[in-house]
């Protein structure tokens, strides 16, 4: 907790240096950000009860609701918000709760976790990569001057090569390549099988930036297939068809930073500012635009190139600490089949 604590403050000094401004995003949102449909829906009591009292004349999109809308949902993510104000205020961070219904018993899901995600102006992926590489470093230094001794502990009760990994982490400059290079050597150099097409599993990350380049990762333009409808597609990718012509690989202009131990800790991409490409995207993975107009009217009625990414903190924690389990660096855990006190 004295750990944690010292990581929430770095984080706030890291934006905060940089002129950024923190924005309080809501946590009740009417729609789905990521688009993969693990959402807790929100009712009141008397909304249930009135449903299951009268299930043929109930109607979830009757005004009676509590907000009017059909539905309401604890938020996956606070981006689509903070894009709003990085439109305005150039650049943004939130720094809050989000939620995910995904039955998921990994030492690495939580139902209920805490992410940090900045949104800027006028930046490239090349821009977001630069400012998250800072950001995680930034945030390891703080942490390491203001906690010696805790992570001493670490290192001698949890991580025997915390501090070693930590100190080689800080001093080398984050590898990059594409996720085409990734599969390639993939394929090429480990028994873990993978095609392209295929998302990288876990094993896949930790054996990238273990084995592959010893040290943190960004894997960039992956398949626009395993990313949300928001990201960027790459120009060059739709008019080349990607790899000399092969069809069926257009790729969006993301980045996952993948981490020793951890895997995936960041998530990020420019955001698709064309109206069109937006749309159209929108329709291909089966999402209505009608939910979300206000977000096509940031493209609308003027936009801007931008950009921006997501890390989970608890996941930081874990990364800057040796801990196994994410249960076991945040306070008190939510996680299916567990919400106690």
């Amino acid at each position: 907790m004295r750990l944690r604590n010292a990581a929430t403050m770095s984080v706030h000094h890291y934006f905060q240096n940089l002129g950024f401004i923190q924005v309080h995003t809501p946590i009740l949102n009417a729609s789905d950000c990521e688009g993969a449909g693990e959402l807790f829906l929100v009712q009141t009591r008397d909304e249930v009860v009135s449903r299951v009292k009268s299930p043929a004349s109930s109607d979830a999109s009757s005004s009676k609701s509590y907000f009017g809308v059909s539905e309401c949902y604890l938020t996956v993510s606070g981006q689509l918000e903070a894009e709003i104000f990085a439109s305005s205020m150039s650049k943004v961070y939130t720094f809050g709760p989000t939620f995910r219904a995904e039955y998921s018993h990994t030492p690495r899901h939580l139902s209920e976790f805490w992410m940090i995600e900045p949104e800027l102006a006028f930046a490239d992926l090349a821009k977001v990569m630069d400012v998250a590489e800072g950001f995680v470093k930034s945030c390891v230094k703080e942490v390491s001057d203001k906690c010696p001794e805790d992570l001493s502990f670490f290192n001698q009760r949890i991580d025997t090569s915390l501090l070693e990994r930590l100190t080689h982490d800080q001093s080398a400059q984050y590898a990059r390549m594409t996720y085409t290079e990734a599969v390639e050597v993939l394929q090429r150099k480990s028994d873990l099988k993978v095609e392209w097409g295929d998302d990288l599993a876990r094993e896949h990350e930790r054996w990238l930036c273990e084995q592959y380049t010893n040290k943190p990762v960004f894997v960039t333009h992956y398949p626009k297939s395993l990313k949300p409808f928001y990201m960027r597609i790459d120009e060059s990718s739709q008019q080349q068809q990607h790899t000399g012509g092969a069809k069926g690989r257009e790729v969006v202009e993301c980045c996952d930073l993948l981490v020793p131990r951890i895997g995936e800790l960041i998530g990020g991409s420019a955001r698709e500012e064309r109206l069109d490409r937006l749309v159209e995207r929108m329709k291909e993975m089966k999402l209505d635009p009608d939910t979300i107009q206000w977000y096509l009217d940031l493209r609308r009625y003027g936009t801007v190139p931008h950009g921006g990414f997501g890390m989970g903190f608890e996941r930081f924690l874990l990364y800057v600490t040796g801990m196994e389990n994410i249960r076991d660096v945040i306070p008190i855990p939510r996680h299916p089949g567990y919400c106690k006190f």
